[in-house]
């Protein structure tokens, strides 16, 4: 006998997006269900209609496959599909898992209707009970239910297969840009219910306290049975039935039809709204009666009462124009692939909390069910977007009439299923996936079913920021220089609120100008902010000896970023794939192990809720730059660090200011005569406990210069002393094992690969400059020498004077570079010192990584790192653990022994333990070596980072121009 769910080929329909599976609802049917995640007898078999065998092994549900020891390993792709066939095809070779296992049925659901729901599977599912074909799905990321009344006994065990075909039409439809995987990645759970059951529930509560509950009301037989009610409760306070309402769905005295309908109503007086500053959220329970006034069914949820809409070209929440400092976020972990468990999604967004910031673009698909219920309670405005994104087929899918049943069905679906959060304030039509008939049907079914939020999709938009005749209430683009958003919010043309939809991305070290653009946003009235390319970079955790992910037995083996000997962050590529492209997928603000890079403290100090500034006489300015609350949750203490004095601290009392409002607040310390540069710092941390954060928890640091540095006075020379230099003119020094020589090269960024200046750099032979002295002269105790540096295609003239000063030597340089080396990495000294020399101590900007264009959440102060830790380890090695802004440094052995610099001007410095060289040979960390001593970059002037991988280049401003670079810095031994 032909199996039906095999007979439709479902893999190469696109017509068919599901049979047996039944509709989607609100109704979290995740407690009192019985579980059967756990081990599942498994096969994979090559293909689809390839006969299951008789042999077994053992795969854990929920989990990938493809992270699970077997042969079909992840792969990653950005744009174009893994395999060459065209929409709806699918390769012949496609990987099918088969899952298996007994489930015992518990007794007492006799008599009550059966379901099975399975969380997701990539990318259909066919499911069987006893060998009886039940249903099939496709869409990857959303549940599937089944109705299993009539095919399992209560009291008994039946067998369940799950067949999940990896490779189908659906394929090309959730192209994303990321890894693919397959299996089941989501919790498998069977529940119960009565007969008589509620199979959906609406909630609208607004602002002003206004709820209202729409159930549905079904029975497994069909027609209705007589006298029954629904009643709500909210917080103890009972729901009233909206008569109005139920009369129009009343035939005869009785409800109409098969589906029944009750309205339930309330208004809260003095409501506490629910706003991502201040989640509040109240218990909602509803529950079905039968006619004798039993309980045949609950529903327990969580309301936030809020408003979203759109005014001109502001999109408001409550009726304030809010800005939306937001993260792109996929479901993923480094051992488990797509699968994250509860403690890891709270995780993820306790950090991203800590650091600032207050929205979620769910890219490219809906996320698990528990991310809504967290960011509902820990407060996050979430863009939900649906499960679709065409890019390598984008143009010819988006009017294929075979493809819009599956948009709409994956639209209409998110918006069924997560209408009832209150962080979700906007819908999304997806991702990259051109723009045609299917997205205006599903925008149009949205509208209809849910007028309460705007649509978003950034296709669309891209036809005209200010149409108002494409399917997107948002202007949302990716990458869109700042200049443009500048010039669209400065026209007298916009129609609708600007936010991006991707910004400044995260790969490698990355994020330059970040401050630049949130000064524009925060200053220029229809901007909005945007939502940063993305949380977290997808390194896999891999085993270097046989090239297979470490898997669900990893944990413990990795820290800080780095991974354990043996082990190393697997990137495009890493698993051989014929097709990949390479370190593209770490492209996150955080590490795989959720390590914060040095953007996430950036970030944090651009969202800043308390800023600072000089009043316009005496005093300090302080100011709440939140949108619904005061300062109440904070506390402060205040911070004075003087270039020659060390650091003073006092206590600070938080004036009582509403959102918005400003207070003048005395200067906490009168300024010693002495001690040359001066910055206080207001270092803002949380009152009490908060469920994202405990008390003391860093909020922001926002700083002042209260004292410039005086001039440099430039030292006399010690006639007594004297330099010595080799044949070359290399400075002879007993801390130093390679003499300061010019440095033009860093270890290109993924920025400057991707974004061509590396190539340039190459060209120009920045990565290979031939030193060849010219002259080497003795003036008094001075000794003068001058280089020349050759590219392949010019010629850098570089001179240094060394002068003996007392306790050291001061180093004069000069580079004169050529007009065709128009925009270089840097212009500095590098050299190398003695092994031993393991903690720096400066002061300047840190503690944390900062460059010209990222270098705002640095705040200039005395620091102290050892030099392991100043290194920055991005997944592919690079330019790495710079400090913007260095006055003067140590570098010190645990005697104190070591050497100090003073530096003529805030200076870039750099300090590990790789040349540029070691750091651009390796493409993993576990290849890298450490260097005995430490290599040091003294920079005049270094290129700005920018996010040229994908998007802008950083600003004219922080470019390294040719011409004359000058600097001057003193060296000392301790």
């Amino acid at each position: 006998m032909t199996d039906p769910l095999l007979a439709l080929r479902p893999w190469e329909a696109p017509e068919v997006t599901s049979w047996g599976r039944l509709p989607m609802n609100a109704v979290d049917r995740r407690g009192g269900a019985l579980s059967l995640d756990g081990p599942w007898r498994f096969q994979l078999l090559p293909a689809p209609d390839t006969p299951v065998g008789a042999v077994w092994s053992s795969s854990y549900v929920p989990g990938a496959w493809t992270m699970q020891d077997t042969d079909d390993l992840p792969q990653y792709t950005n744009i174009r599909m893994p395999y060459t066939e065209f929409p709806p095809g699918s390769p012949a070779a496609n990987p099918t898992g088969v899952y298996e296992r007994e489930v015992e049925v518990p007794a007492d659901w006799a008599g009550r209707r059966i379901v099975l729901q399975v969380g997701a599977a990539e990318s259909v599912l066919l499911v069987h009970v006893d060998g009886r074909p039940v249903g099939l799905s496709k869409d990857s990321h959303l549940a599937a239910e089944f109705d299993l009344t009539g095919r399992v006994r209560a009291g008994e065990r039946a067998v369940v297969r799950l067949t999940v075909v990896k490779w189908s039409d659906a394929s090309h439809i959730e192209d994303q840009d990321q890894w693919w995987h397959g299996g089941i990645t989501r919790s498998v759970l069977l529940y119960a219910t009565g007969p008589l059951h509620l199979a959906d529930v609406g909630v609208r509560a607004r602002r002003d306290g206004e709820l209202r509950v729409d159930c549905r009301v079904r029975d497994a037989s069909g027609a209705l049975p007589a006298g029954w009610y629904v009643t709500g409760e909210l917080d103890g306070r009972l729901l009233a039935r909206d008569t109005a309402f139920d009369r129009a769905n009343q035939e005869d005295g009785r409800v109409s039809g098969f589906l029944g309908e009750v309205r339930l109503r309330t208004v809260v007086p003095a409501v506490r709204a629910w706003t991502a500053e201040t989640p509040e959220l109240y218990g909602l329970t509803v529950r079905l009666h039968r006619a004798d006034g039993t309980v045949t069914d609950t529903a327990r949820l969580r309301v936030g009462f809020r408003d979203v809409e759109i005014a001109g070209r502001d999109l408001l929440v409550n009726g304030e124009r809010v800005f939306f400092r937001g993260v792109n976020r996929h479901d993923f972990h480094p051992l488990t692939g797509r699968t994250v468990s509860y403690d890891d999604m709270r995780a993820d967004l306790v950090l991203l909390k800590r650091f600032g910031f207050n929205a979620i673009r769910t890219a490219h698909y809906p996320n698990d069910p528990a991310l809504y219920d967290l960011a509902d309670e820990l407060g996050f405005y979430v863009v939900d977007e649906a499960d679709i994104e065409s890019h390598d087929h984008a143009h010819e899918i988006a009017d294929d009439p075979r493809y819009l049943n599956a948009f709409v069905d994956r639209v209409s679906r998110m918006v069924l299923r997560d209408k009832n959060h209150p962080c979700v304030i906007v819908w999304s039509l997806g991702n990259e996936s051109d723009y045609g008939a299917h997205h205006d049907a599903a925008a149009g079914w949205v509208r209809r079913h849910d007028p309460t939020r705007p649509v978003q999709y950034e296709g669309a938009a891209r036809r005209g920021w200010a149409d108002p005749d494409v399917a997107s209430d948002i202007a949302c683009p990716m990458y869109a220089p700042l200049e443009d958003c500048l010039a669209h919010a400065l026209s007298g043309r916009q129609t609708k609120p600007l936010i991006q939809c991707e910004y400044s991305h995260a790969m490698g070290n990355s994020n330059g100008t970040l401050a630049d653009h949130w000064a524009a946003i925060e200053a220029t009235p229809g901007l909005q902010g945007g939502f940063i390319w993305e949380f977290r970079d997808h390194g896999i955790l891999q085993r270097v000896n046989d090239g297979r992910p470490a898997g669900r037995g990893g944990a413990g083996l990795y820290d800080h970023g780095v991974a354990a000997p043996g082990h190393r962050w697997a990137y495009g590529g890493d698993f051989g794939e014929r097709y990949h492209d390479g370190a593209f997928i770490a492209d996150g603000v955080v590490l795989p192990d959720r390590t914060p890079k040095p953007v996430m403290d950036e970030h944090r100090e651009l969202a800043a809720p308390v800023r600072l500034k000089r009043g316009e006489h005496e005093g300090l300015v302080l100011s709440n730059h939140q949108h619904f609350r005061g300062l109440e949750w904070l506390a402060a203490e205040w911070e004075l660090a003087l270039a020659d004095g060390g650091t003073l601290t006092a206590p600070a009392d938080l004036p009582d200011l509403r959102p918005g409002g400003t207070a003048v607040v005395p200067l906490p310390f009168e300024l010693p005569r002495d001690g040359g540069e001066a910055w206080l710092t207001l270092r803002v941390t949380t009152a009490e406990d908060l469920p994202w954060a405990p008390r003391g928890t860093p909020v922001c640091a926002p700083q002042l210069r209260l004292r410039a540095a005086e001039p440099a006075r430039e030292e006399p020379a010690v006639a007594a002393a004297r330099v010595e230099v080799d044949g070359d003119g290399l400075l002879v020094h007993p801390l130093l094992t390679a003499a300061p020589t010019l440095s033009l090269w860093r270890a290109p960024t993924d920025n400057d690969e991707l974004g061509g200046m590396a190539v340039r750099w190459r060209a120009w032979g920045l990565d290979a400059l031939v030193r060849e002295p010219v002259s080497v002269r003795r003036d008094g105790v001075s000794v003068t020498v001058v280089a020349r540096y050759t590219g392949a295609t010019g010629v850098v003239r570089h001179r240094q004077v060394f002068t003996p000063v007392e306790g050291g030597l001061r180093v004069d340089e000069e580079a004169r570079l050529p007009d065709e080396f128009d925009d270089v990495a840097r212009v500095g000294s590098v050299f190398e010192t003695v092994a031993g020399l393991d903690l720096l101590e400066w002061f300047g900007q840190g503690p944390w990584e900062s460059y010209p264009d990222r270098s705002a959440g640095a705040p200039v102060g005395h620091h102290c790192v050892p030099v392991d830790a100043l290194f920055t380890p991005y997944l592919r090695p690079q330019e790495s653990g710079g400090r913007h802004g260095v006055r003067r440094f140590t570098l010190s052995a645990p005697d104190a022994t070591g050497l100090a610099v003073t530096l003529d001007e805030p200076r870039q410095v750099c300090v590990t333990r790789y040349r540029a060289e070691d750091l651009t040979a390796a493409d993993h960390h576990d290849e890298l070596v450490p260097r005995p001593g430490c290599v040091v970059h003294l920079d005049a002037a270094h290129r700005g980072l920018g996010t040229a991988s994908c998007g802008p280049d950083t600003f004219p401003s922080y470019l390294v121009a040719p011409g004359v670079h000058r600097w001057s810095w003193t060296l000392r031994v301790l």
